[in-house]
């Protein structure tokens, strides 16, 4: 459906609201890459709305993918309440809306990257690996709830509109800041009680044997994850570094480390 104003004349429907949630479901990560993260995969995520509002082939559509496609990264769990914002303004603006649509991602990808499903993850697979069948019944409670949200949260944001971002500002940002500081707890915890491993390298000095685990934990116990840990993350940081290069160097130095006899299992 072609156009030739900068109004779109198009109202979706509850068969591209199902469209979009099924798309958001099983193809949010596609196209991921570091440059875009998740930009391609938003931009798959409403092509076909998109396409009934500007219209195939016509200037207008070039244009707001080209805006859709530039870099966006937010929680997969929430992305949509972003898509249902979008639209509500696309559809009463058009090409109109090309920059308030791309303040809009920016400002509210970073409150809603709180990764609450990967905090609750952390803590359910602390409990499975202790033994706990708790740990497991809480991990699927959690997706089943997460998945409920994830097919309403769409038309809802889209029926709120600009509207919602206004009422829930100060409320998002108090929700990131509390996410952030649990999932810093979170990640240390998991630092201290998953990376289970300590030096055993004894040290002879004469009769007399050194352990140097028993030295390292009166300075400061677990002291050996929390540096293994800041080794990576420092890792993770440098330029052309990568998560798969990373895994394959901490093989490496485990390996070699082990061999030696410098490293083991807690």
């Amino acid at each position: 459906m072609a156009t030739n104003s900068n109004k779109t004349n198009y109202k979706l429907t509850d068969k591209d609201f199902k469209q979009m949630n099924i798309r958001s479901l099983l193809f949010n990560q596609v196209g991921w890459n570091y440059e875009r993260m998740q930009g391609s995969g938003y931009l798959y995520l409403i092509l076909p709305q998109l396409r009934k509002m500007y219209g195939d082939h016509t200037p207008e559509l070039k244009k707001m993918m080209k805006m859709q496609n530039q870099f966006f990264n937010t929680s997969n769990f929430f992305n949509t309440i972003i898509s249902g914002i979008d639209m509500a303004i696309e559809e009463k603006e058009g090409v109109n809306s090309l920059e308030t649509v791309a303040g809009i991602k920016a400002g509210l990808m970073g409150p809603f990257a709180a990764l609450v499903p990967a905090i609750m993850g952390a803590i359910a697979a602390n409990m499975a690996v202790q033994g706990n069948v708790v740990g497991a019944i809480l991990w699927m409670l959690v997706n089943f709830v997460i998945m409920w949200f994830r097919w309403i949260q769409l038309k809802f944001a889209y029926k709120q509109g600009v509207s919602l971002v206004n009422e829930m500002q100060g409320q998002l940002n108090a929700l990131t800041d509390a996410a952030t500081l649990l999932g810093v707890y979170v990640v240390g915890a998991l630092a201290a009680t998953m990376v289970n491993t300590h030096v055993i390298f004894v040290a002879h000095l004469g009769k007399m044997t050194v352990n140097l685990q028993d030295k390292i934990d009166m300075i400061m116990p677990k002291l050996v994850p929390a540096l293994i840990v800041g080794a990576i993350y420092w890792m993770l940081g440098r330029k052309r570094m990568t998560s798969t290069k990373a895994i394959f160097i901490v093989i490496i130095v485990a390996v070699v480390l082990s061999a030696l006899g410098i490293i083991g299992k807690a």
